[in-house]
């Protein structure tokens, strides 16, 4: 998902849109270098030695990898696990509500589209 991503971080430069990560590698020196190869440029956190099982998947309840959430600017969780057009649906949603007119519908996803193998679909949450 880095090249989809990488471009929806450039796309996006100038709204009020963000990516956080969450790595559940146990080796942080190897997310360094994954960090630095990928160019991964958004803030990206270490869910710790515990791997999947760190204190950031635990609390967020995060069974399957990657788990996806979009959170509108209000801190609410809007969408869970949408990838590829889905998720560049609801961006698009998202930043209409706040006033920023953006079409994603079209947006080139530059890498392989990701294999959605979450058990949740890409639904709105109420």
């Amino acid at each position: 998902m880095y090249p989809h991503e990488r471009s929806l971080v450039k796309t996006l430069a100038d709204k009020p849109f963000a990516i956080i990560g969450v790595n559940s590698d146990r080796d942080l020196e190897k997310i360094r270098e994954t960090t630095k190869q990928k160019n991964i440029s958004w803030r990206s956190f270490w869910n710790g030695p515990q791997g999947t099982g760190g204190p950031i998947s635990t609390r967020w309840g995060v069974t399957g990898w990657p788990t996806i959430y979009i959170i509108d600017a209000e801190g609410k969780i809007r969408y869970k696990n949408a990838r590829g057009p889905k998720m560049d649906e609801a961006l698009t949603e998202l930043l209409a509500e706040m006033g920023h007119e953006v079409d994603l519908t079209n947006h080139e996803d530059p890498g392989e589209a990701p294999k959605d193998d979450a058990k949740e679909d890409a639904k709105p949450n109420p």
